[in-house]
């Protein structure tokens, strides 16, 4: 059987330190990295994406960064085309392709080989649904969805508006349920071999900490400037203009809360984000988990797990 190419990922919750090991890792293992972060593919906002710097990077080539412009929509289904594009070049060269980022889904359509049913985009059939999650609420729109997709109307939450409308989109414009196109998606084997890193700490307050200590950095940097830029532009607000990391700060450049409140919901938001990450990332059972908080060295803890999959 010919052994199929490895490709290393690495997961996990924001502030957790990935992209410092996937660094590390590129430099010991001569890779390039592909993010697979939701927000660092839009153009103007590296501060609230934690873009990283060209200090931060050391030199290693990094990938599908900062090339939308903040009013578009970035698919996953494209995210996939790119990163399969991205991983066939780095392999062609001779390097390894190293994925990092804590966006769930763009991680599983890759890893998993998923393969999206097309879709014509349909303003109009969008702009419907929206008004109607907004005049009848999460709760009976789901219930509508149940009798479309009862699988897929139990695993969204009533709040997840964007899923949702998805779910009434795909089934409107491709005429197949969410259901149908998950099983369909998964028939083609992915033809790589994915080792998958992920970063987290034992004791969740560390983390926390961590992120509240991001966030402070953040304001240090700029990111009250970088907010403003989108405040000015608020009414386009999807892709990047929905970020979190700006759209907590546009009740304080509306006046109605003061600057420390805006930043204490900032921080509150990302919390969450990074318990939803974890939620979503601990029902995959091949990760490998690091644990900062509880070793002295993540790189050779990572590179142990390297070498038990005969990468080193």
């Amino acid at each position: 059987m010919t052994q199929k190419p490895k490709v290393v990922c690495i997961v996990g919750p924001t502030a957790s330190g990935k992209t410092a090991l996937g660094v590390k890792l590129a430099k010991m293992l001569d890779g390039e990295i592909i993010s697979a972060d939701s927000m660092q593919v839009y153009k103007g906002m590296p501060i609230a994406s934690a873009v990283p710097t060209e200090d931060e990077k050391q030199g290693v080539k990094h990938h599908l960064m900062e090339f939308c412009e903040p009013e578009d929509q970035q698919t996953v289904a494209r995210y996939k085309e790119l990163a399969t594009e991205k991983i066939e070049d780095i392999l062609n060269r001779k390097k390894t392709p190293i994925i990092v980022g804590g966006t769930g889904l763009y991680i599983d359509a890759v890893i998993n080989n998923i393969v999206y049913t097309p879709q014509k985009p349909d303003p109009e059939t969008r702009k419907k649904l929206e008004k109607e999650y907004d005049s009848l609420g999460g709760e009976k729109m789901l219930l509508k969805l149940k009798k479309i997709d009862k699988t897929a109307a139990e695993r969204i939450s009533p709040n997840d508006k964007k899923r949702i409308i998805r779910a009434f989109e795909l089934y409107y414009n491709a005429d197949i349920t969410v259901t149908e196109q998950y099983e369909n998606s998964r028939k083609v084997e992915s033809p790589y071999d994915f080792v998958i890193i992920g970063l987290n700490y034992a004791d969740r307050q560390k983390l926390y900490d961590k992120i509240n200590k991001r966030v402070d950095v953040m304001l240090e940097n700029g990111l009250l400037d970088e907010a403003k830029k989108a405040f000015l532009k608020k009414g386009q607000a999807s892709g990047g203009f929905a970020a979190i990391g700006h759209k907590e700060f546009f009740p304080y450049f509306e006046g109605e809360i003061s600057l420390s409140e805006a930043t204490e919901r900032l921080k509150m938001q990302t919390r969450r984000y990074a318990k939803r990450q974890l939620t979503w990332f601990n029902r995959n059972d091949s990760i490998e988990w690091i644990y900062p908080d509880k070793t002295e060295d993540v790189l050779s803890e990572a590179a142990q797990i390297l070498k038990r999959r005969r990468m080193m």
